[in-house]
């Protein structure tokens, strides 16, 4: 699939935390661990498991930072 986002970091799934609506969805990259929310109904459609290689695709539009 092409898209026309540049951030593309592969990784392999490490837990999906199922809810009724919503999923929290970790992938190990190597830049780190990043964790996607994504409807739980993308998972089953996609059918995501822990395990499975998979591409975190950011598009961000604001990066903030506090301390």
């Amino acid at each position: 699939m092409e898209t026309s986002i540049r951030n593309h970091l592969k990784g392999k799934i490490k837990e999906i935390v199922l809810g009724d609506v919503v999923c929290e969805v970790e992938v190990d990259t190597p830049a780190g661990l990043i964790t996607s929310v994504i409807t739980t109904r993308s998972v089953k459609r996609l059918n995501l498991k822990a395990g499975d290689e998979v591409y975190a695709v950011v598009k961000a539009t604001e990066v903030s930072l506090e301390k």
